[in-house]
């Protein structure tokens, strides 16, 4: 009876420390939430490191079967993290990529992730490599119908390759598995999705350097509920491209693409 107890606590006892860890984190990243303006860069920079020390500790502890809470935990953080406009305009994004390593490692299907993943890494960090090569790990535990709507990730990795790498053939691949996953489905957004992919994909396999494949992409993250500040990011580079932008009276964007291509 003794030793069944024990072997019970054990990981008993490790779960909560786990637990204990994140929660540490929130009053951490707090401090950061109510920095100002008059906070000093070198504090800034201090909590920073800080809070790469405990991401690093994550990364190594097991989790017992709370792979899913685990998950669930980090990315909180790295929305106040990420959501700290004041704190990330003096520090940058650099963390970013080490919150998705925890949390698409625990749970490689969490969708929504891979959206803030490509939004904060690539566009917002500088980092496309290190969002591409997370995104192409998870994708080796996705399939077409697990979870619902993947197909999502593949644009999301398109989008990267495209945009931040220059990488038109890799993009070509990527929204061309986009397609292929969303056309098994016969609801009006996959096949939406399926349509416009396959048409962004045709595009850089006809002409690499598509304005109109580029503009499509960015199109992309513009209708995507991304901040303010991403949707400003998105309708310069539209427009510098040579596409013009309509808001619809619903409140959507609408895209003009330039005469030629």
């Amino acid at each position: 009876m003794l030793l069944s107890r024990q072997a019970f606590a054990t990981p008993f006892v490790i779960c909560m420390c786990i637990l204990g860890v994140g929660l540490i984190q929130f009053p951490q990243l707090q401090k950061l939430i109510n920095s100002n303006q008059s906070a000093s860069l070198e504090t800034l920079d201090k909590e920073i490191k800080a809070e790469n020390i405990r991401l690093n500790f994550l990364k190594k502890t097991p989790t017992f079967g709370y792979n899913n809470f685990i998950a669930d935990l980090v990315y909180l953080n790295f929305i106040q993290y990420f959501g700290d406009d004041q704190v990330r305009d003096k520090t940058g994004y650099s963390l970013s990529p080490e919150y998705f390593e925890i949390i698409l490692e625990r749970d490689p299907r969490f969708l929504a992730a891979y959206r803030s993943l490509s939004i904060s890494t690539s566009l917002y960090a500088g980092m496309p490599e290190r969002a591409i090569a997370l995104a192409e790990k998870g994708l080796k535990s996705l399939s077409p119908s697990v979870p619902e709507k993947s197909y999502y990730v593949w644009r999301y990795k398109g989008v990267d390759e495209l945009l931040f790498l220059g990488n038109a053939k890799a993009a070509e691949q990527s929204f061309a598995m986009a397609a292929n996953w969303a056309s098994k489905f016969s609801d009006p957004e996959s096949q939406m999705i399926a349509h416009t992919s396959q048409k962004t994909a045709e595009f850089l396999s006809r002409n690499p350097n598509s304005k109109y494949a580029q503009i499509a992409t960015w199109a992309i993250i513009l209708n995507n509920q991304v901040d303010e500040r991403t949707q400003k990011r998105a309708i310069r580079e539209i427009e510098a491209l040579g596409g013009k932008v309509l808001t619809t009276p619903e409140g959507t964007h609408k895209i003009v693409f330039p005469p030629k291509d």
